[in-house]
């Protein structure tokens, strides 16, 4: 939830140094295709800082532990993230600027209730309803991605397997993949839609 949190603080910043930092920030984070960020997180953390390894699940000199897995996890996860975070920050902080011109936040705080309150009971429970649709979006990208993800990284998983599948010509195996990555996608379309009848109780009497 921190793309959520930094649209949220920049829409209650708005028009400040602090708002028009954080959303030069999220353009920058969309312009950059992500094998890009890849390369650029694997030359400043890896080759010049040395802080962290470059490519695959496990070290060959480590023990194939949990912590060895994280901190092959890192860049790549970052790598994969950065997109999205920049598009669901900056479609929050639309709509929370949509939001603070409502009626019933403009009574809400002329009755007297704290900014935080006004915030957390009335603002961020209708933001969410509008930004719960891109969360669903941003999970095919977030499926798509790791096809380039995984190749930068040498990272084995479903997109590096698809990849190879193609290039070899496996034609069941490329069925198979694109036929769980179609159901992983609705499932999550369907939870985004049951998010839409917690948030939203009028759409349980629809």
């Amino acid at each position: 939830m921190r793309q959520f949190a930094f649209g949220l603080f920049a829409a209650l910043r708005a028009n400040t140094f602090i708002d028009r930092g954080l959303m030069s920030v999220a353009l920058l984070g969309i312009s950059m295709p992500p094998f890009w960020v890849g390369l650029i997180l694997i030359i400043a953390f890896t080759l010049v800082l040395r802080w962290l390894p470059a490519t695959g699940m496990f070290s060959a000199t480590g023990g194939g532990d949990l912590p060895d897995l994280l901190l092959h996890l890192i860049l790549p996860t970052i790598s994969l993230a950065v997109v999205p975070l920049a598009v669901i920050a900056r479609l929050t902080r639309a709509n929370v600027l949509e939001v603070l011109n409502q009626l019933y936040v403009r009574t809400a705080r002329a009755k007297g209730l704290r900014p935080r309150t006004v915030v957390l009971r009335h603002v961020m429970r209708n933001t969410l309803v509008g930004t719960i649709t891109i969360l669903g979006l941003e999970a095919g990208w977030l499926l798509a991605g790791t096809v380039y993800i995984e190749t930068v990284f040498a990272w084995p998983g479903l997109g590096a397997m698809l990849v190879q599948a193609i290039l070899q010509r496996d034609y069941p195996l490329v069925q198979g993949g694109v036929l769980l990555v179609a159901a992983v996608y609705v499932l999550i379309n369907l939870v985004t839609d049951f998010l839409y009848l917690y948030l939203d109780p009028r759409l349980r009497h629809a």
